[in-house]
């Protein structure tokens, strides 16, 4: 599972003498929050269905340290305004600044529209460690949802705002956390004709940007380890054939992998971490190869006449999902992961290319270029179900959250600007811009940082 070096302990706060007595049960909060009949009580919020609307939620400041608290609780707000499934009630619409330890007033949340509401603190003891409490309450049923206390450095505090809106996010939605993680992506500055690539990391809305590489050599494709802190980029050093490095976050190592007297491109990890398949290119051919990462041994997979690339395992390993032209034009093909023959999966009008597995293993999402545009899609892995999530001038390089549940990539609107990216939940009814520094490409996107 990915490690990370912050420290944040945490323990639930559901037996806290403000909620004892109190009954939380699940599959009743979720029939009182969103309405539903007791078949469809198991957490399925039709998200995205035409009835489909954010739920009004109310985020109180965190009282205690006033500069911590107001930092946290806005991590939280903007967190759920950004997953596109809740509405953040503005602050001047609040009835109450309810204590952290009492019980709030429901029937004024419930007339001000409220359906859940958040409460927090955030304090310091004396050997100036942070701990960080919240509370979820279901404002309909007078009832607590969930609460967890935080211990951790000050340095931490804006990550336990991130593990918050997870806890709040999963406990509605029913769906898999995703608040806590990061994006590497491809930073490009400077003309278009000499445009800088930096290869940068921040966290999943935006904040804590670094550089991982200093520009001197262009950089694409980067791809995080689902296992570890690693991301494995291509990188080209003028009059050199393009190499596959892997940085390690952590440690800040790099090793350079393949062979110098070939091309080689698109590099993904194995679930575990420990292989890495990539597109070699020998003459004009360009095979699927996988590569142990403990003995730097190469296997080939794939051997013809075609250009193979892009390649993704699934979720379990088994199988790996590429691009190829060896039906005369770019489209998907799925085989398995020691080889065989490919089973076509892209249909239609137009080209199919840059496929990414969900972490779910219920879709595989792509490129589709068809008409002068690109198109964001996702299907099913047998190929069946293709639907268009958001479709443009230039869109490409889609990456799953971890999940699953939405899908970032960049848009280039042409002239001489340069990409941004974006996030689009697989609904396709929720689109975000993501923030960077400046033009951006090449999105991947991390494990979650807990590990969960």
């Amino acid at each position: 599972m990915p490690t990370t070096t912050e420290s944040i302990m945490h323990r639930s706060l559901l037996e806290s003498p403000v909620s004892k007595g109190l009954t939380s049960l699940l599959a009743l909060l979720a029939l009182v929050l969103f309405g539903l009949s007791p078949a469809a009580a198991q957490l399925n919020l039709r998200i995205g269905g035409g009835s489909f609307q954010p739920m009004p939620i109310a985020v109180t400041d965190f009282t205690g340290d006033p500069s911590l608290g107001l930092l946290v609780s806005s991590v939280v707000t903007n967190n759920l305004r950004r997953s596109g499934y809740f509405t953040p009630v503005e602050k001047a619409k609040f009835p109450e600044a309810p204590a952290f330890d009492a019980v709030p007033g429901f029937e004024k949340w419930r007339a001000a529209g409220v359906q859940a509401l958040i409460t927090g603190r955030v304090a310091r003891d004396a050997a100036g460690k942070l701990k960080v409490e919240f509370r979820l309450w279901d404002v309909t049923s007078g009832q607590q949802m969930t609460g967890q206390q935080y211990g951790t450095d000050p340095a931490n505090a804006r990550r336990t705002g991130h593990l918050i809106s997870d806890a709040v996010y999963t406990k509605i939605t029913g769906l898999g956390p995703w608040f806590d993680s990061r994006i590497a992506f491809v930073d490009e500055s400077g003309s278009k004709e000499h445009r800088r690539k930096r290869l940068m990391v921040m966290d999943q809305d935006g904040a804590n940007v670094r550089a991982l590489t200093n520009g001197e050599n262009a950089v694409v494709a980067p791809r995080y380890s689902p296992a570890t802190q690693d991301i494995a980029f291509m990188t080209q050093t003028t009059g050199q054939q393009p190499r596959i490095q892997v940085i390690n976050l952590e440690t800040g190592s790099r090793q350079a992998l393949g062979k110098a007297d070939s091309m080689s491109t698109s590099p993904r990890f194995s679930p575990d971490g420990r292989r890495l398949v990539m597109s070699v290119q020998q003459g004009g051919n360009a095979d699927i190869v996988v590569m142990d990462l403990a003995s730097k041994a190469q296997t080939p997979i794939t051997n013809g006449n075609a250009i193979d690339t892009s390649p993704t395992f699934s979720p379990d390993g088994s199988q790996i999902v590429f691009e190829s032209d060896r039906g005369g034009s770019q489209q998907i093909y799925v085989m398995s992961a020691s080889g065989g023959t490919p089973t076509r999966l892209s249909f239609g009008e137009g080209s199919a290319s840059q496929p990414a597995w969900s972490p779910r293993g219920d879709l595989i999402a792509f490129t589709r270029q068809r008409k002068g545009g690109f198109a964001i899609c996702v299907m099913k892995p047998d190929g069946s179900g293709e639907r268009v999530l958001t479709e443009g001038f230039h869109n490409e390089g889609p990456t799953f959250a971890p999940n699953g549940q939405y899908v970032l990539f960049f848009r280039d609107p042409g002239g001489q600007g340069g990409g941004k990216l974006y996030m689009v939940d697989i609904t396709g009814k929720v689109e975000q811009p993501v923030p960077t520094p400046s033009y951006a490409s090449d999105p991947t996107w991390s494990p979650l940082l807990s590990g969960k």
